[in-house]
């Protein structure tokens, strides 16, 4: 068995970014920024007010000092003329700021009678005024790769940018094994059970921006296995769930291999999902999961997800970890490392986390509850309530 650590390195040789598509800013939004993009502007690209008032030439004025009023400006409609000495533009937030002023007195600290305006004693000391290119000038960029959030684009729109270059959404072939296996909705025999990981696969990878296929359930044949991952033709990532073991109907790895598959790894020492394979199949990565629930759930969360990150040029990172307080005393973890189903709760400073006491591999219900993965590394000793913990956000 080898470690998560090096498993994961393993994983990350198996992959590298897909191709560059440019798609409309509308569209762009979870999708991963492939090069930076400039901006076209500056931002603002006027001396711009930042209040309602008036425009006034005056950093020296103070109370009592009076103003004619010559014209306004508006957001979208500058003052066309320029502004002299003892002369006020009334003006709204947003609009530009007209030429010779160099101040916004806000209308609150100033009374108007008729065409003029008298400043009153309470004068704030700023100009209001926010200069071009305050927020951003022309040329600057926003850096590549990263996952483009709401507030990315709308710094992008504001550069005047109307499509993206991004990596391509990789496509992920998602198959599950077993002659006990039956779709949601169909009757089960007595001896069947529902099929419910590919449905935790399938979103966990839509989440990350991936296209995601269900094929058919393989049954526990060499041909049908083989018949269902020539299905996989086309994509970019195949995964298989259950049949990864060494027992009589675990077919998996055997048909991979009959198949041209390049293994780089079988077995980790991890719980749960000690019997996780990966390979290259006719040169698209391939993931072989465990049956268990909850085993595929936690090894997708530890090498799918990277995996797909990294396909879409993200950084080759493992899932983040965050810390946390130990709610309770644990005893010592053994050769394999462990990640405990595990409920956060807020604290003053670190969350507290409390692991479940089950953690059998085939509880979904458990898994459900919970919010957080604590990592026990291998041969961790024995942790007392109140220690420093990490663990991975579910």
């Amino acid at each position: 068995m080898i470690t998560v650590a090096e498993a994961l390195e393993r994983v990350f040789a198996l992959v590298s970014p897909l191709g560059v598509e440019e798609v409309p800013l509308a569209d762009a939004a979870g999708r991963v920024l492939a090069r930076p993009v400039s901006a076209r502007r500056d931002q603002p690209p006027f001396d711009a007010s930042a209040m309602d008032g008036y425009a006034i030439r005056g950093l020296t004025a103070g109370p009592g000092d009076r103003f004619r009023v010559i014209g306004e400006a508006g957001a979208g409609h500058a003052f066309a003329g320029r502004l002299g000495a003892d002369e006020a533009v009334r003006i709204f937030t947003g609009a530009p700021v007209p030429e010779g002023a160099d101040r916004v007195v806000i209308q609150e600290d100033v009374t108007r009678e008729g065409d003029w305006i008298i400043l009153g004693d309470r004068l704030d000391s700023g100009t209001n005024i926010r200069p071009r290119g305050n927020d951003f000038a022309a040329g600057q960029e926003v850096a590549a790769p990263r996952r483009l959030r709401p507030h990315d684009l709308a710094l992008i729109a504001a550069m005047n940018v109307p499509r993206l270059p991004v990596t391509r959404r990789p496509e992920v072939a998602i198959i599950a094994t077993g002659d006990e296996l039956v779709m949601p909705g169909e009757t089960p025999r007595p001896e069947q059970i529902i099929a419910s990981n590919a449905f935790a696969l399938k979103a966990l990878a839509e989440a990350e921006g991936a296209v995601a296929r269900l094929l058919p359930i393989a049954r526990d044949t060499e041909a049908e296995l083989t018949h269902v991952l020539r299905l996989a033709e086309g994509a970019d990532l195949i995964v298989t769930i259950g049949g990864a073991s060494v027992g009589d109907h675990d077919l998996v790895g055997k048909v991979a291999g009959a198949m041209g598959m390049d293994r780089a790894f079988y077995k980790i020492a991890m719980r749960p999902g000690k019997p996780l394979m990966a390979g290259r199949l006719h040169g698209v990565p391939m993931l072989g999961l465990p049956g268990n629930p909850v085993s595929s759930i936690v090894c997708a969360h530890l090498f799918m997800l990277p995996l797909l990150r990294a396909m879409t040029g993200l950084p080759a990172a493992p899932a983040p970890r965050a810390p946390a307080v130990l709610a309770a005393d644990l005893g010592p973890n053994g050769p394999r490392e462990h990640y405990m189903r595990a409920r956060l709760t807020p604290g003053p400073g670190l969350p507290s986390i409390a692991p479940f006491d089950r953690q059998d591999s085939s509880l979904l219900g458990i898994l459900t509850q919970a919010d957080a993965l604590l990592v026990r590394p291998l041969g961790d000793g024995p942790r007392r309530a109140g220690e420093e913990v990490a663990f991975i956000p579910l």
